[in-house]
């Protein structure tokens, strides 16, 4: 069993009921630091706010390039009818010789808790299992975010560690768990 490494062969577009998740372009990068600017996106993410828009023009670069080498698969999703992007996902590493991936994702604060990420993820899962023959896909979340915790378990990804003091981030360490999903026992009756 292998990977499908053709997705890399065109930037595959993926439409839900009320999604389109397709390739991040350099125009999107305001929007980027606009989410990522925020104190509230990335509240349980160990990251720093981001400065100013070069950073995201450069985040932008960073995951074009690992599409292009084969590494990573990067989405911006926007509301079907929209052209803005209101959030990023997509399999942040792929993990060749385990048939593996790891997902993660932000969304616009202005569209949270109206199930806009449960459509994303589980559209993103789907392509992964089906499209690129994924067996397991994992996510690390904090365990303080209840939010993505229940959206990982609601699809039936299961708490695999909880690792303490596992991320050192400004001058604090923090805990980490890890979710996944093995092929086969995903659950898409939302």
């Amino acid at each position: 069993m292998t990977i499908n490494d053709k997705i890399f062969d065109s930037f595959p577009v993926l439409k839900s009921s009320r999604l389109t998740l397709r390739e991040i372009h350099t125009e999107d990068a305001a929007k980027i630091y606009e989410m990522r600017a925020s104190g509230r996106v990335n509240q349980f993410i160990a990251r720093d706010n981001m400065k100013d828009l070069h950073d995201a023009v450069q985040l932008v670069e960073r995951t074009r390039m690992a599409y292009h080498n084969r590494q990573a698969i990067g989405w911006a999703g926007m509301l079907r009818d929209s052209h803005q992007i209101i959030g990023t996902c997509g399999f942040n590493q792929i993990d060749y010789p385990n048939l593996r991936a790891e997902i993660g994702g932000e969304l616009a604060v202005d569209f949270w808790g109206k199930n806009i990420a449960l459509e994303a993820v589980s559209t993103i899962v789907r392509f992964g299992l089906d499209s690129m023959n994924l067996h397991t896909i994992e996510a690390k979340v904090s365990p303080d975010n209840r939010g993505a915790i229940f959206l990982l378990q609601k699809m039936g990804f299961k708490q695999e560690a909880h690792f303490v003091d596992r991320i050192y981030h400004q001058g604090k360490f923090a805990d980490m768990a890890v979710y996944t999903l093995i092929k086969g026992n995903e659950n898409y009756t939302f």
